[in-house]
């Protein structure tokens, strides 16, 4: 496997691995009521701005080319920041979080869909299949037969799919950028577009929060929201996204269930059984079918770049 293609592959798994402890750490800051969602909304998408253009100024300071790039920053962070953070957080409000988990499972489907209508990727054997595996796994191994969806639940549940619609699409219109940019500036621009567009709906629960009344553990965790969940994974899926295809990054989101058991399962909250291990090993069979076809797409983009740099070299 090409040494570029691991790194994409370790890159998209830390992802998801930290997607996958968030569920555990933060679902407590919500139960306690320390802190309200579109609270921690602003924090996380504020919080992580900073850290990127503090680094940005300090490491990379590459120019936008083009007036019309801002207005793709925008409409990336309009899909990738602003609705897909807060309509999941106000959906899963107003539904349970098993039904919130099946609906997401929707994002790589939309992905590939969209890829295909927008960016023209073409929709092969290998990809199609791939993601019909993990959609199996990841539904099954999150749900089983024992989920349900009700009525009351309805707005809730449409809500989540918009968010998981909105980020797929984002993965698909940002790629473009990715070519002519490195991952730091675009996903600086896009995050400092999100503020704007958080701000309004975060900003009243910001200022009720009440910061002296919150134990270490809660800041510890707001902290690792910030940086982790947030900082590092956005960058981290924008870095692999200058190597792979919107398909592949939007894959690995079926992953998560997995991590999230066994993350359960060293924490003596849950049991490992055959079952979850099939629906396991038909997600990572999922995985490797769609990234055969990702890592062709590397090579072919390293062999591509050789030849135009010894042109230039010899002009």
């Amino acid at each position: 496997m090409d040494k570029k293609l691991i790194k994409v592959h370790l890159a998209l798994f830390t992802v998801n691995l930290i997607y996958a402890i968030n569920y555990v750490v933060a679902s407590k800051i919500m139960k306690d009521n320390y802190i309200q969602p579109f609270a921690i909304i602003l924090l996380r998408v504020w919080g992580a701005t900073l850290l990127f253009w503090l680094l940005r100024r300090l490491v990379i300071r590459e120019k936008v080319q083009k007036i019309s790039d801002y207005f793709r920053f925008a409409y990336c962070a309009l899909f990738g920041v602003i609705i897909n953070q807060l309509l999941f957080f106000k959906g899963l409000s107003m539904t349970v979080p098993i039904d919130a988990s099946i609906i997401l499972t929707s994002s790589p489907i939309v992905v590939l869909m969209v890829s295909v209508l927008i960016a023209k990727e073409k929709l092969t054997i290998l990809k199609t299949v791939g993601i019909l595996f993990g959609a199996t796994g990841a539904v099954m191994l999150i749900g089983g037969g024992d989920f349900s969806f009700k009525g009351e639940n309805t707005f809730g549940n449409l809500l989540v799919f918009i968010n998981a619609s909105s980020y797929g699409i984002y993965l698909v219109v940002v790629k473009p950028l990715m070519r002519r940019y490195q991952a730091y500036t675009v996903i600086s621009w896009v995050f400092l577009f999100g503020c704007i567009g958080v701000f309004p709906f975060g900003i009243k629960e910001f200022l009720e929060v009440n910061w002296s009344a919150m134990p270490l553990w809660v800041y510890l965790t707001l902290a690792f929201i910030v940086v982790g969940v947030t900082y590092l994974a956005y960058l981290l899926n924008a870095w692999a996204l200058q190597f792979v295809n919107s398909t592949m990054v939007g894959f690995y989101i079926y992953l998560q269930p997995v991590l999230t058991s066994i993350i359960a399962v060293l924490a003596a909250q849950d049991e490992v059984t055959p079952k979850k291990i099939l629906f396991s090993l038909l997600i990572f069979a999922g995985i490797f079918l769609v990234s055969r076809e990702s890592s062709v797409e590397v090579k072919v983009g390293k062999e591509d770049e050789k030849p135009e740099t010894l042109e230039t070299a010899q002009k």
